[in-house]
């Protein structure tokens, strides 16, 4: 019987149906499983970043208005919405997810509708996802030791983003889009859930070993 890791690495050699040897230039598509995360993380992403803009020009408008997501003077928005932080490139930062997310949907939806795309393209949305993610940590370090608070729409956001970007990387490994030992390859894809996990987990801790205190006085 073959090992779930050897079919999966098998489908490198072959068409999306497996039928016939695929070129290394041909046009490649998805399961549903990862177009459907593409969509999901996508659509969530947009939301995030919809709704942190608006609050964003809102508070443009009116230093006094709070979002609905400021709670207290950790889970705080505002504080999150009004740092330097949030418009590094000299605009608001949700701008840039409300392009990139829209964008990762759109390519989702594309994939359930039998949409093919070249290798260069599988590489643009990996460095795409994987430089969306390096952003959403920096933030993240940002907003626990500089700003020293959260806004649970920016969470939301980042947790979407590496869902994305781990989605985009685990097809391009399996496909061979993105050249790596093949032991490694046999070992992400037999255990797919870790990296994620691993990661979430150590945002979790990070936020949790930050505000321990504010934690505490909740209980």
């Amino acid at each position: 019987m073959t090992s779930p890791a050897v079919d999966l690495t098998e489908a490198e050699d072959t068409g999306q149906d497996g039928a016939r040897p695929r070129a290394a230039h041909e046009p490649l598509g998805a399961g549903r499983a990862p177009a459907w995360i593409l969509v999901v993380t996508g659509a969530l992403g947009l939301l995030a970043s919809f709704v942190i803009t608006v609050g964003k020009f809102r508070l443009l408008e009116d230093p006094g208005f709070q979002p609905s997501c400021s709670i207290d003077s950790v889970l705080s928005c505002t504080n999150v919405m009004s740092s330097p932080q949030a418009s590094v490139f000299g605009f608001a930062n949700p701008l840039l997810g409300l392009a990139g997310y829209a964008g990762v949907t759109l390519i989702g939806f594309g994939l359930l509708a039998g949409a093919r795309y070249r290798r260069w393209y599988w590489i643009g949305l990996n460095l795409g996802t994987l430089l969306g993610s390096a952003f959403c940590m920096w933030l993240m370090t940002q907003a626990l030791y500089s700003i020293g608070a959260l806004c649970l729409w920016c969470m939301l956001a980042w947790a979407a983003t590496i869902a994305m970007f781990w989605c985009t990387t685990l097809h391009n490994l399996r496909h061979g889009i993105v050249p790596a030992p093949r032991r490694l390859v046999m070992g992400l894809l037999e255990f797919p859930w870790v990296v994620p996990v691993t990661w979430y987990l150590v945002i979790v801790m990070l936020i949790a070993t930050r505000f321990w205190a504010y934690w505490q006085s909740l209980l």
